[in-house]
């Protein structure tokens, strides 16, 4: 009778999500969007692009976009176009949402976590999902791009009640102007503790052997510093941490035309590099305009 109790015990435990939130039996064929985590301050949820031919029996690369907004705010559609174009190229696009201050009183510690939780919400649930569980990418744009890395790279900050066993680690990052660096005296005061804002500085974290990771920054802007002295860095442990600039371009280049193709053109290009994506780009690139990867930054 005690082994039968155990028994149903653990069938218990795995049909629900150890997130507190959606059970895996409760999951809907082809999901729009799905609340991945409940939050004290509110419920997340993440918003899915699928390609045309998906199937929930699908081995497919999956990539997860977060927004920026200085962890304070932020449009949950920012990354709209490019999770629309990679699922088109046959990935699982995702955009996550995440507490941020002006909406939930959060620090960006919590931003953090929340990024975690996505991660291993969907690495989870890859088997109803048509996603490969070793093939997802962290991606993110300035306060995102700081996310995605921190998740890729910080030790810590796993929510609790959620299964750590289940990895919250990116196989891959994608990173859009991402902060790199979180202890300038002005980050400091935005994330409120100086150790707090040591822990969460991705820099602090390149070690051999991460995942690769492709940076994208206009040459303007003032948090591409710290992103080539990561550069730098990683150049030094062997590890594949690519730049690519915008010359004369400020922060949040990225979000217009005709950068906002050149970025995804490169993204696309890093995916198919790594086994994420096959053939090449499908679209033409605006000959007006070019990006560089200074191999000497």
């Amino acid at each position: 009778m005690k082994q039968k109790n155990i028994f149903v015990i653990y069938a218990l435990l795995m049909s629900t999500s150890l997130f507190g939130q959606t059970r895996v039996s409760e999951i809907p064929a082809k999901p729009d969007s799905i609340i991945y985590k409940q939050a004290s301050e509110g419920a997340l949820k993440m918003y899915f692009h699928y390609p045309e031919d998906w199937s929930a029996s699908d081995l497919r690369p999956a990539i997860v976009f977060f927004f920026g907004g200085g962890w304070k705010g932020g449009n949950i559609e920012q990354f709209s176009r490019q999770a629309t174009y990679l699922a088109s190229r046959g990935m699982v696009s995702i955009r996550a949402d995440y507490r941020v201050r002006s909406r939930h009183g959060v620090m960006p510690d919590k931003c953090v976590e929340d990024g975690k939780s996505a991660v291993r919400w969907i690495r989870a649930h890859a088997g109803s999902l048509g996603i490969d569980p070793d093939r997802i990418a962290g991606s993110g744009g300035s306060a995102g791009g700081h996310i995605a890395a921190c998740a890729t790279l910080v030790e810590g900050l796993e929510a609790i009640g959620e299964d750590h066993s289940i990895s919250s680690r990116p196989d891959l990052m994608i990173l859009y102007n991402p902060v790199m660096e979180t202890t300038s005296e002005r980050i400091i005061e935005m994330v409120g503790d100086e150790k707090m804002a040591r822990l969460i500085s991705p820099i602090n974290w390149i070690e051999e052997g991460i995942p690769d990771g492709i940076m994208f920054f206009g040459t303007e802007d003032q948090l591409i510093e710290p992103a080539i002295r990561a550069k730098h860095k990683a150049d030094s442990l062997g590890v594949q941490l690519e730049l690519w600039t915008a010359k004369g371009q400020k922060h949040a280049f990225f979000n217009k035309s005709p950068w906002m193709e050149w970025t995804l053109y490169l993204t696309d290009q890093f995916l198919h590099q790594n086994g994420y994506l096959e053939g090449e780009p499908e679209f033409q690139l605006p000959d007006t305009v070019t990006m560089e990867q200074d191999h000497s930054l």
